[in-house]
């Protein structure tokens, strides 16, 4: 059992974890940007280190800021949350083999391998799971979509193959609707938000669903800094 866990994410995501650490007498540390100084899940977690500027780039998704958080905090190991770094493999790498920490998560190859929708869904296929009725290879072609939509029906979800953290997904609830949302491929953010390439395999087409998300909430003591850009009032709160 560990007795300290860090949570490499913010907000409701990182105070998820907490209230389930805390129930398991763990040690639980936040990891904060410079906006996030008084959130609650810094707040909430018994140790909290600052990890960088406000843009999310230069702090939550930035592994060498949270490694050297890891390392600051002696914590045993990292839960990733969800979002930000949780479906990088590179992130899951480097705390394995540059930290102590164990990863609570997917290996990296898990995470390579279920970071493009099609080929997880190929992959769930061969393993005999349900999925939701699609396609298995990306649709350009806003006729070769609409004759897929026809025979699964509507609605459908056009949505970039290698992903836009959901924020490149349109709901097509007609033809009309599909060939409108079939010309706004959201390559450019699927792009920037994968390392991997993929110009020709852009665009799935599947049966919508829906997600809803819950939130928590938790209490908490010391605060420190594993950047030396840590503004100090935040270095040295409480």
């Amino acid at each position: 059992m560990f007795h300290s866990i860090l949570i490499a994410n913010r907000g409701e995501i990182a105070l998820r974890v907490m209230r389930t650490a805390k129930k398991l007498g763990m040690r639980t540390i936040a990891v904060y940007s410079e906006a996030d100084t008084n959130a609650l899940h810094v707040k909430n977690a018994d140790d909290a280190v600052f990890i960088g500027p406000s843009p999310s780039v230069r702090s939550y998704l930035n592994v060498d800021n949270l490694i050297s958080a890891i390392d600051a905090s002696g914590a045993e190991s990292v839960h990733p949350g969800y979002g930000f770094l949780s479906e990088k493999e590179h992130f899951a790498k480097a705390v394995m083999q540059r930290t102590n920490a164990t990863w609570i998560g997917p290996t990296p190859e898990a995470i390579r391998l279920m970071g493009d929708k099609i080929e997880s869904k190929k992959i769930a296929r061969a393993a005999g799971v349900s999925t939701v009725p699609g396609v298995l290879e990306a649709i350009s072609d806003p006729k070769e979509a609409q004759a897929v939509a026809d025979k699964i029906g509507y609605p459908v979800i056009i949505k970039a193959a290698a992903g836009g953290g959901g924020k490149g997904m349109r709901i097509a609830r007609s033809a009309e609707e599909l060939r409108d949302g079939m010309k706004w491929p959201p390559r450019k953010r699927a792009r920037a938000s994968t390392t991997r390439a993929s110009s020709s395999r852009n665009i799935s087409t599947t049966r919508a669903t829906s997600k809803f998300r819950s939130s928590p909430t938790s209490t908490a003591t010391s605060c420190h800094s594993a950047s030396a850009n840590a503004p100090s009032s935040a270095a040295t709160r409480r």
